[in-house]
């Protein structure tokens, strides 16, 4: 590893990246001809975010004539898990809201069998059952209690360190250009009650 900057960024994704990007880059002693590859999470996540850091990537990739390579969450944190508890499955899974689990299983050798897909609690229960499964991401703590019994547990968090994001897309290689990963729509949506219908100009008075 060359070099890193990481910020926990609520907001501003647009107006903070390129600098966090070139923050990193100087850190390395490196500059943006060195790239060989950009590596990007897809998701899920927010909408947002993903998008912002997508089509960045997706930029930097188009003007530097390098491939952008898009590692998802789940992908990223089960590689995590993998790590510490090799030859075991791995159920990724993220707390989602609406009660709600954004899941994803992988076997022994890390190939996805599930999902990612929006799950319920009780269908990530029976999915860590009956894989014998090492749980990561911020939803295993709720499936350990609804079970009943304890798992064996990688990385109880959102996402995963930023250098397995670029070990798995190295690991990759190039492909089909990455797009945000959106399990479900989006929770803003217009009122009913400010939607007007379209008027035909022929009947403006």
């Amino acid at each position: 590893e060359l070099g890193r900057e990481l910020r926990d960024l609520g907001k501003g994704h647009a107006e903070h990246l390129m600098a966090v990007i070139e923050t990193a880059l100087q850190a390395g002693s490196v500059g943006y001809p060195d790239l060989d590859a950009v590596a990007v999470s897809i998701g899920p996540g927010s909408f947002t975010g993903l998008r912002v850091g997508v089509s960045t990537a997706r930029g930097l990739a188009l003007a530097l004539k390098i491939p952008a390579i898009g590692v998802t969450t789940p992908e990223a944190l089960a590689a995590e898990g993998a790590d510490t508890f090799p030859g075991r499955a791995v159920l990724a899974a993220l707390d989602a809201g609406r009660e709600e689990i954004h899941a994803a299983l992988y076997d022994r050798a890390l190939a996805k069998t599930y999902g990612p897909s929006v799950a319920t609690l009780a269908e990530a229960v029976a999915m860590a059952i009956s894989a014998e499964a090492v749980l990561v991401g911020t939803a295993a703590p709720r499936i350990a209690h609804a079970a009943g019994r304890a798992f064996d547990t990688g990385p109880v968090a959102a996402t995963a360190d930023i250098a397995t994001y670029a070990r798995l897309a190295a690991a990759k290689g190039p492909g089909e250009k990455p797009k945000p990963l959106y399990l479900r729509g989006a929770d803003a949506k217009p009122q009913a009650g400010f939607i007007l219908p379209r008027q035909d100009k022929g009947n403006e008075p």
